[in-house]
This record gives C-alpha cells, structure tokens and sequence, in this order.
C-alpha cells in the first residue's frame, strides 16, 4: 500500500504537489485491490475498464496514455458504477465518439454530469487542476455553459449529502497523500471551470 508522505503538520501543501501517475496508482491499488478487487492501470491508448476474467484476476480501471487527468476522469466512472456495471466491459455505458452531432452532445453532457463532479471533488482531494471535458472537438459548436452550471452544482450537492463510501475512502486518502484540507463547498469556484 502507498503510504501517505510523512508531514509535521496537516497544513496544505505551500508548492503545487507532484502528480505522479505512479503514486496515484500505488495508493488507488492499496486502497481497493483487496476490498473491490480492483487496480489501476496505465494505458498506452484509449481508457478503458475491464471486469477480471481468467487471464486476469482483478478488474482494471486502465487510464490513457500515462496522464495523472485521465487516470482521475476514469476513476470518477468507477466510483459512479454500481456492482453490476462493474461486471460489464467499460460499465456496459453508452459512448459515441467525438463528432457528435448537438443532440448527442446534450445526451453526452447529461449522463457525465455526476462523473465530472466526481472527478472535480477528486482532483481537488489531490490538488490538481480539474478541466471539464466535453470531448467533442470535432462535432458540432455547443454552449457548454449549463453543463459546467450542472456539474458545479452536483459537486455542491455530493458534498452537503455525503459520497458513496469507495469515494469517501478515496478523498480522504488523497487527501492525507497530498496534505489538503478537507473538502467544503466553499472550495468549488464555478468560474474555475471557465479556463
């Protein structure tokens, strides 16, 4: 198991703290291998999650290309799947690739709505900047305003009820990794999510 850096205080960090894909996958692996038989894997290509199968025993969130951001993003889509959609390739979810058309975007932005605050609270767990992902840079022009209302308002909505207990366990892990402070409300600047 990752162990947490060792700090004479709880204090955050005073210097924007590595983000190294190695570190995250040590601690996501030494927080749920055992208990969700679950890893995190860097991947050479497109993400992808894999339920275990018989040439592998767990099941594997894998991330693209080494990238700390895609590594958080696929997490979200863990944490968000319940026990059945863990057992389906990818979570068994609805995806068109980019070049949407406007009504398929709206479809796209509605269901990663939950995974995006997720993957904002996450990030911000560890310190990292948190870009909203429309992933359509070939489709058709779209505001993207009411998506980033929606997922600053989720964010604000998970933190007042409560995360899931995978996603708590992971806060609070990244949170003792990476020295920051609990998580409020407070912390989740809608116009963040403008640049």
């Amino acid at each position: 198991m990752c162990q947490p850096r060792v700090a004479d205080s709880q204090e955050p960090l005073s210097v924007a703290p590595q983000h190294d894909c190695d570190e995250l996958i040590a601690l996501f692996n030494g927080l749920f291998i055992d208990t969700q038989n679950t890893v995190l894997v860097r991947g050479d290509d497109e993400p992808i999650y894999l339920p275990a199968d018989a040439e592998h025993p767990h099941h594997r969130i894998i991330f693209a290309h080494g990238y700390f951001a895609s590594a958080l993003h696929e997490i979200s889509h863990w944490l968000i799947a319940g026990p059945e959609r863990r057992l389906l390739e990818d979570f068994g979810y609805w995806y068109r690739p980019d070049g949407r058309t406007a009504d398929e975007q709206a479809e796209f932005e509605r269901v990663e709505v939950k995974p995006q605050a997720l993957e904002w609270i996450i990030a911000r767990a560890c310190g990292f900047h948190f870009r909203i992902s429309c992933d359509n840079l070939n489709g058709e022009a779209t505001d993207t305003s009411n998506f980033k209302d929606n997922v600053h308002a989720q964010v604000l909505r998970y933190l007042e009820q409560g995360l899931s207990e995978r996603a708590q366990q992971l806060v609070d892990g990244l949170c003792r990794y990476y020295r920051q402070q609990p998580l409020a409300g407070s912390q989740f600047d809608r116009r963040d999510l403008d640049w």
